[in-house]
């Protein structure tokens, strides 16, 4: 279903298209920080746009984050993704990795990620490495920096007040254990400035490495290492902050000379606007940068090249109705309140065929599939160098899932049974075929994906099964 604002790829290859048809053979105009006029345009028009300069973080923080990066390059915890652009998949330029509360996850471009989780003192959560250990809490700590730097520069823009602040205090701690606000609390805090960021999106970009890069197509702003766009799968006009980190600057950079070409920039522009010019910001190492309330809404940015790998850490609020372990594992609890199992002897039977419980487990029983069992198997084995956190909760959901298939079975012998009348079976046929036959296109685009690429097989039992249930369908 396409959420409210959002633009599907079809729309946007249409805008796009449209917008290089109105420029023509030429660019359209933008201002770097050489141009006089530059910071007035920054300030007319991109205002929501805050630059936190390397000197005004601590030196203490600069260092953990920088090591903290260093050490997912080492250990090899940095992974490119297969996305879905355009019905076809394609390994992404960037490698990254996930962090961020227990249990959440981000997908963007069909793909879903599965955050390793920043520390938390009340779960026992095992990675690799001690050294690891230290890695994710070094983000962690950036995250609340950054959070509260968002807040500083929201009640700059006159879109919080301290006392909203001190009441979302208690809100902001209830989130920290995972649970769940109260009432009065979650109406009256405004979740879109005051939500602290729950995930973090690490990047690794080597221009070395790069050598496809495209040119920036609407200003000739140079290569580009991200393509223009909006951050997406983000709860409505909540921030996006950014930590920079070049690793090895050149001696330009460290001499503060901003038009550098080797530099790293960051592109912004109003969304498929021609008439107010495009903005280039140049970034140093240890920089940091908000794209404050709807400006990710309002605004697309793209990243420019420069020549030194290049660290970043973008810090967000990911929409997560449906996207934590807690959220999918109470849907499973909801389906599976209609199986019966007989502790004597084993045997399943349901508890009662109500057309609507019957078609509402059904689509659990997709979303456990889809949504979650095949987006993390299809990424292989990546997640074992970082944490145990993701394999234990999904060998729970296989187990859960295996049961929502005997479920499935017996509905369809329930169907069968003579006792019940022709109007019942088509009110059961009903609700149930739908997500059924949901179910089956999936798989077929399922395993077309699977011939497309060639992932390593996970050594888990629902791959194996997956695999039987696609020959029994042929």
């Amino acid at each position: 279903m396409k959420k409210r604002g959002v633009l599907c790829e079809e729309e946007k290859e249409v805008k796009k298209r449209k917008l290089l048809e109105q420029i023509g053979d030429g660019h359209l105009p933008y201002l770097s920080s050489k141009d006089d006029t530059f910071y007035d345009l920054w300030g007319s028009c991109y205002s929501k746009l805050t630059l936190l300069q390397a000197k005004h973080v601590p030196v203490d923080l600069h260092h953990t984050v920088q090591n903290a990066f260093l050490s997912l390059l080492r250990n090899g915890c940095l992974f490119q993704d297969l996305v879905r652009l355009k019905g076809k998949d394609i390994i992404t330029p960037v490698s990254r990795i996930l962090i961020g509360r227990p249990g959440y996850t981000y997908k963007y471009l069909k793909t879903r990620l599965f955050a390793v989780p920043w520390i938390n003192d009340e779960l026992n959560t095992q990675y690799s490495t001690r050294n690891l250990l230290e890695t994710y809490k070094a983000f962690s700590d950036l995250n609340d920096f950054l959070y509260s730097q968002t807040v500083n520069e929201l009640q700059k823009l006159g879109k919080i007040h301290k006392d909203n602040f001190f009441q979302h205090s208690e809100y902001k701690e209830q989130i920290k254990s995972d649970q769940r606000p109260s009432t009065s609390n979650y109406e009256n805090v405004k979740l879109h400035s005051m939500e602290s960021f729950n995930v973090t999106l690490i990047n690794y970009m080597d221009p070395q490495n790069m050598s496809f890069l495209k040119e920036e197509p609407y200003f000739g702003m140079g290569k580009m290492a991200v393509s223009w766009h909006h951050d997406e799968n983000l709860v409505e006009q909540s921030t996006v902050a950014v930590y920079n980190y070049s690793y090895q600057e050149s001696s330009n950079d460290v001499n503060g000379e901003d038009e550098d070409p080797t530099r790293w920039h960051v592109g912004l522009k109003i969304a498929w606007d021609i008439e107010t010019p495009g903005l280039l910001m140049p970034l140093s190492s240890g920089d940091c940068y908000l794209m404050l309330d709807d400006l990710n809404k309002t605004h697309q940015h793209c990243v420019i090249a420069g020549c030194q790998p290049r660290f970043s850490s973008t810090h967000r609020v990911a929409e997560s109705s449906t996207g934590t372990l807690q959220y999918i594992k109470s849907q499973c609890n909801s389906a599976l309140q209609n199986l019966h199992m007989n502790p004597d002897t084993g045997a399943a039977d349901l508890k009662n065929l109500e057309p609507n419980v019957l078609g509402q487990t059904e689509e659990i029983h997709n979303e456990v599939e889809f949504e979650w069992l095949r987006q993390f198997w299809f990424q292989g084995k990546r997640y074992n160098k970082c944490t145990t956190f993701w394999k234990e909760a999904m060998t729970e959901l296989e187990i859960h899932w295996k049961q929502m298939e005997t479920m499935t079975s017996l509905v369809l012998k329930a169907i069968e049974n003579e006792n019940l009348t022709v109007d019942e079976k088509c009110n059961i046929l009903k609700n149930i075929l739908p997500p059924l036959v949901e179910r089956q296109d999936l798989r077929h685009d399922w395993r077309e994906r699977l011939r497309e690429v060639d992932p390593l097989p996970p050594p888990s039992s629902i791959y194996l099964h997956l695999r039987m249930v696609h020959r029994a369908e042929v």
